[in-house]
């Protein structure tokens, strides 16, 4: 199968290679799945699970890409839940290969069945920022209707969703970026939106989400309010909140969530802009795009 792969940590993004592999093999509990779309984090060529395995051990040439929409081909030894043919999305395996390739191996719990009527393109733009935003704002800072929310990069990928699941839930949403997210943040349902040097006019809040670290994260702990929470999954924080919780996590799969995200994106409750779709020949340009671009770019690997 063709695969994008990596081999030499050093080169970085450079190191990006269209390259053929051997098919993935599906081990107990797996399904193997026919890529039609895939999602990537730019940053992810940093992450210690692309570069080894669980038990530490070197595993090049890994696959980078952790988001996939496709359909399963293959169901491995004591997988239930998901049948050959069947739709599906999720996230993959951070310390096994991913989805920038023309099939991948995944844990079955981490997929959920996908919708006829949802392209695979949108579906590949959902997982991990779906599930991080809401992890974020429900299950970590417990966010209720009536409260404030501080969601920072909120034209991103996990920032736009934030707020869209914060304004449905009757919270007030805050939201911070660049001048030019302006009005997309506050077509998103946020109720007023601030940049990074006006960050204080937000007063005290309930909840800050955090997507970006460094000065923001460390000048959010002081807004947050007793009793607040502050939310990031950039960094573990080196401040916390007078009588607030400071919380640092990382996305957990989660095929209820998943499937509950699905239907709010066929309900119309929910937006997942997709700014590009490159096809995967293209996916190294792509990660070593530095000119910021409007939305998530999809790689195409397959069509329906």
């Amino acid at each position: 199968m063709r695969a994008i792969t990596v081999r030499d940590r050093e080169a970085g993004i450079t190191g990006l290679t269209l390259e053929d592999l051997p098919h993935p093999h599906a081990a107990e509990n797996d399904v193997i799945v026919r890529v039609h779309a895939a999602g990537f984090t730019r940053g992810e060529l940093e992450w210690p699970g692309t570069w080894s395995d669980r038990a530490g051990r070197d595993r090049t040439p890994s696959v980078p890409g952790h988001e996939v929409s496709g359909v399963v081909t293959e169901v491995g030894y004591g997988t239930t839940g998901l049948t050959v043919g069947q739709r599906v999305f999720g996230p993959t395996d951070w310390a096994r290969n991913g989805s920038l390739a023309e099939y991948v191996a995944v844990e079955a719990r981490n997929l959920s069945p996908l919708p006829a009527d949802i392209d695979h393109t949108v579906a590949a733009a959902l997982p991990i920022s779906g599930l991080t935003a809401w992890q974020g704002l429900f299950d970590h800072a417990r966010l209720s209707t009536g409260q404030t929310v501080l969601d920072h990069g909120a034209a991103g990928g996990v920032g736009s969703i934030a707020v869209q699941l914060a304004h449905e839930v009757g919270a007030r949403v805050v939201g911070t970026g660049r001048s030019a997210d302006r009005d997309t943040v506050l077509g998103l349902g946020a109720h007023a939106f601030l940049e990074a040097d006006r960050l204080e006019d937000a007063g005290q809040v309930d909840v800050v989400f955090d997507v970006i670290g460094g000065d923001i994260l460390d000048r959010s702990a002081t807004l947050v309010r007793p009793g607040g929470t502050l939310v990031t999954i950039a960094h573990p924080p080196t401040v916390r909140p007078d009588e607030g919780r400071a919380i640092f996590f990382v996305v957990e799969p989660d095929r209820a969530r998943l499937a509950d995200l699905a239907r709010r994106l066929r309900d119309g409750r929910l937006r997942v802009h997709v700014g590009a779709v490159r096809p995967l020949a293209e996916a190294a340009d792509a990660f070593a795009l530095k000119q910021r671009v409007p939305g998530r770019t999809i790689i195409r690997v397959a069509e329906e």
